[in-house]
């Protein structure tokens, strides 16, 4: 039985849709429903079905997903025995983390190990958390960083562990100029009257800092939405507006902007996540030591 049919299987039933496997897996939708179509030829039995727009797993379908979960995870622990009997940390790892996280980590852990072990070669990509687990569970990638803001913890996939990795806190920026860099804090009701610059990479940011308006009794006033963090502080900076950004990012290249504190705090919670059996390969456990060591060393640089 062909893996990656199984892959294919496997991916509709958590979209759902022959659209959305099709951007997942970027495969054409006409070559997902022939994958399908073989699989079904594969085992003899009809394994989805039409429903609507969307398309539906048959009991056969169900239980062939079922069945197929088990087999990934022995061939991931399988591939992790082997690679540990070797003890050598060698050979190619792809690794997935949304910007914040990413600049602040990534560099230096991937230094790290690039000195440590140079047998091992890493691939990054740059992607938001829900992006990025999608990627995992398609084996696009090997290791996501993901946060609890956009991935809820209760919404994890069984076949998919974490390690806790870092908490980050949001920060108030805004121009070195303005009337509230001159307080220790900030509330949420001192931004009453501000202009917003809003970072619209994740949907779930802006409808956090949405929410927390709202809980202060005011909606705020966006006059900007981004795609990106340059663009958000290049607009603060010439005092534009203020917003609400990850600690992650305030830690670096922030010329002629003030940071301060917001209270109450709003945080999240930052985690590696890996396929289930993956954690006793050698690649696997030499970037999450890395990248865990890293991520203290800038928790303690925060405190002081």
């Amino acid at each position: 039985m062909d893996l990656g049919r199984l892959r294919t299987l496997r991916e509709l039933s958590i979209r759902k849709t022959m659209a959305a496997v099709s951007e997942a897996l970027y495969v054409s939708p006409s070559a997902i429903s022939q994958q399908l179509t073989l699989l079904e030829q594969e085992v003899g039995a009809t394994l989805i079905e039409r429903r609507g727009r969307g398309v539906s797993l048959t009991a056969a379908g169900q239980v062939l997903v079922e069945h197929a979960e088990r087999v990934f995870a022995e061939l991931e622990i399988a591939k992790a025995d082997i690679q540990k009997l070797e003890n050598l940390v060698a050979g190619d790892i792809r690794v997935a983390a949304f910007p914040s996280v990413a600049t602040a980590l990534m560099p230096s852990t991937m230094r790290h190990l690039n000195r440590e072990h140079p047998q091992l070669n890493i691939g990054f990509d740059e992607m938001e958390p829900e992006e990025s687990l999608a990627a995992l569970r398609t084996w696009q990638t090997d290791v996501a960083i993901i946060d609890d803001l956009n991935v809820l913890a209760g919404a994890l996939d069984p076949s998919i562990e974490t390690v806790p990795l870092i908490e980050d806190v949001f920060l108030v920026m805004m121009g070195k100029e303005h009337p509230l860099a001159t307080k220790p804090e900030v509330t949420l009701t001192d931004l009453l009257h501000e202009s917003w610059v809003i970072d619209t990479a994740s949907k779930n940011y802006t409808s956090m800092i949405t929410q927390a308006c709202q809980g202060a009794g005011f909606d705020p006033r966006i006059v900007a939405r981004c795609k990106g963090f340059e663009v958000s502080v290049a607009l603060i900076r010439e005092h534009c507006g203020i917003s609400i950004l990850p600690g992650l990012r305030a830690s670096r290249d922030l010329t002629d902007v003030e940071v301060r504190p917001l209270k109450p705090e709003i945080r999240r919670k930052i985690s590696l996540a890996f396929r289930k059996g993956q954690r006793h390969s050698p690649l696997i456990r030499a970037f999450i030591n890395a990248c865990v060591h890293r991520a203290a060393e800038v928790t303690r640089s925060v405190k002081e």
